[in-house]
């Protein structure tokens, strides 16, 4: 089954032609912190993002919605394709605890039918909206420059923040 999806994945993945403006750079959680909250399905995730590093190839520092199809979020338009695949394993999936399919259609990841993929979207917008925030902020100890939260940040390795043992 993995064998097929992997196979299914880089025959789905295409170009797009967008002209990306420059990237805002975008942080995993910290690694002592990731490893208290172990994502089960990171074993899979890991040969998913392997086998599409594989097709990427040399194209891996073209901007990602010049390599993928569908990228929406302008700040990730940008950042190199490889880079991309470290943010979705690295960050978006862990932080959730979640497969790449929890968001992403298995034979289209380009894909918006799944809601979770919407719901990222939109999470996306709120958090970077909150960092803008952080950062505008006069009366905090920490340096405007390190002020910042990311998926990890509420949701701890759960779906939902409000279940997160904390």
């Amino acid at each position: 089954m993995r064998l097929l999806f992997a196979l299914v994945l880089l025959t789905i993945v295409a170009c797009a032609t967008a002209s990306p403006p420059q990237p805002t750079p975008a942080r995993a959680p910290d690694s002592t912190t990731v490893t208290k909250y172990r994502n089960p399905s990171q074993e899979d995730n890991d040969l998913y993002v392997q086998r599409v590093a594989e097709w990427v190839g040399t194209r891996k520092n073209e901007p990602a919605a010049q390599v993928f199809k569908n990228i929406q979020i302008e700040w990730l338009k940008g950042i190199p394709a490889e880079r991309l695949l470290l943010i979705m394993n690295q960050g978006y999936s862990r932080a959730l605890g979640v497969s790449c399919t929890h968001c992403h259609v298995e034979q289209d990841f380009a894909s918006d039918a799944k809601r979770p993929k919407r719901a990222a979207r939109e999470m996306a917008v709120m958090h970077r909206g909150v960092n803008d925030q952080l950062r505008q902020m006069q009366h905090l100890e920490s340096p405007a420059g390190d002020r910042s939260i990311n998926c990890f940040t509420c949701h701890r390795g759960a779906i939902n923040p409000n279940q997160v043992d904390q």
